[in-house]
């Protein structure tokens, strides 16, 4: 989150005004979203409540916000205005934190809760961090000392070990790898599948449906409402999600589509032109892309993003404006072994290897097998017939269509299973 400040007192935020990249206001914070994790974690920050026009709240992801400074926040412009309805792993600091009586670990004291700090990671991820307090006064008109602590140092807040239901089982998925709770949530029955998936925030729920079989991904999908649907799609990758498009009937995929930014949708309309097979149809249309004029510094900047992935970290593609996808003339692949040899300064004009053939979308599996092998390489660019980049084939993209259908199925005996109750959300 560029320009932001590392740690926010999530009181003083309430009624901060919202802007869009060009300055016009969207709307005021009414609350922070949090979910709250096991034993003395440190809770998630997951994003803000905000009140647009006509006194609508709606939920704005930290993922959407690029500056939390004093007065104001700043977010990428993307604002889905689909009404604010809390989840039952969700809690809501100010409406539901503040005011609460909790425990100082130091001497047992009983306190007062003020106000809560959220705190950027490493990771980027947000957290809650530290807890302003204040112990009881003494007399009529004395107000009791105040004091700053560390979240782990309060006691009262955290879900409880015991007796949590569906609470407990989303706080131990947390814990887990995307990989092993697709494992975990296609083994459960389609009821309890949907229940834990519906209680999945969208980020999350986005990256455990690009881990499993299509029909697990074609039934979730449906048991959502439209918005919620439409929401989770623009969270995956594009490849991902119009794969997954492609499975549903025309006219369905075609009414999730319209319910989506016009900016997210316009790629993965692109993507479903083309054979589920072919070099269009394989290729994320997202790969890391720069102009000939950016730094080194630039790029490396750029592939340190934890979310991309280790293939599309590995090169930057490098054209002319404009930048997204299809681009201006596809110049060629600066290579990060290369970038991490040459020093901040220089352009990444001066290190681009332009010996590597892009692929047209149209290429079958085959031969994109055949070319990732000659060149060792673990993406290959494609372009169009103006040689302006269209998107990106990963080696992981490849190995998906190569495994066999149910190659996810095999072995799993040997994955860690978490047993789940049945019941209902409360695990009843």
């Amino acid at each position: 989150m560029s320009g932001a400040q590392t740690r926010v007192f999530i009181a003083r935020l309430a009624d901060t005004a919202v802007f869009d990249p060009i300055g016009d206001q969207v709307g005021r914070v009414r609350d922070v979203v949090v979910t709250l994790r096991l034993g003395r974690e440190a809770p998630r920050v997951l994003g803000l409540v905000v009140e647009v026009p006509g006194r609508r709240r709606i939920f704005l992801p930290l993922t959407r916000v690029t500056s939390i400074d004093s007065g104001q926040v700043i977010t990428t412009g993307l604002v889905n205005m689909r009404r604010f309805e809390q989840r039952p792993t969700e809690t809501l600091v100010l409406g539901e934190l503040l005011d609460r009586k909790v425990t100082l670990e130091e001497d047992g004291s009983t306190v007062t809760v003020e106000d809560v700090a959220m705190e950027q990671q490493r990771t980027r991820d947000w957290t809650v961090s530290r807890v302003f307090v204040r112990r009881p006064g003494k007399g009529l008109r004395r107000r009791g000392d105040a004091l700053t602590v560390d979240w782990d140092q309060v006691s009262g807040f955290s879900l409880s070990e015991e007796g949590q239901g569906a609470a407990n089982l989303l706080a131990t998925f947390e814990k887990m790898n995307v990989a092993d709770l697709a494992t975990v949530l296609h083994e459960l029955s389609p009821k309890r599948r949907a229940e834990v998936a519906a209680a999945l925030d969208d980020e999350r729920l986005a990256d455990v449906l690009e881990e499993l079989p299509e029909d697990d991904q074609v039934e979730i999908l449906g048991k959502l409402e439209n918005e919620r649907a439409a929401d989770v799609l623009e969270a995956m990758q594009p490849d991902d999600a119009a794969d997954l498009l492609s499975e549903l009937p025309k006219h369905e995929a075609e009414k999730l589509l319209e319910l989506m930014q016009p900016d997210e949708a316009a790629p993965l309309r692109r993507l479903l032109e083309y054979s589920d097979d072919s070099a269009g149809g394989m290729m994320t249309t997202e790969p890391v892309i720069l102009p000939p004029d950016a730094t080194v510094a630039e790029a490396l900047a750029r592939v340190r993003q934890p979310e991309l992935s280790p293939a599309l970290a590995a090169q930057v593609y490098v054209c002319r404006p404009p930048m997204e996808t299809p681009t201006g003339r596809f110049i060629g692949i600066a290579h990060i072994q290369r970038l991490l040899r040459e020093p901040p300064s220089a352009l990444v004009s001066g290190v681009v290897d332009s010996g590597i053939e892009p692929l047209q979308p149209h290429v079958p599996l085959a031969e994109i097998t055949h070319h990732l092998a000659t060149y060792n390489l673990v993406a290959v660019p494609v372009v169009d017939e103006n040689n302006h980049l269209l998107g990106a084939v990963t080696v992981d993209d490849v190995l998906d269509h190569l495994l066999p259908e149910d190659w996810r199925e095999r072995d799993r005996a040997a994955v860690a299973q978490v047993e789940v109750p049945e019941g209902g959300r409360d695990g009843s």
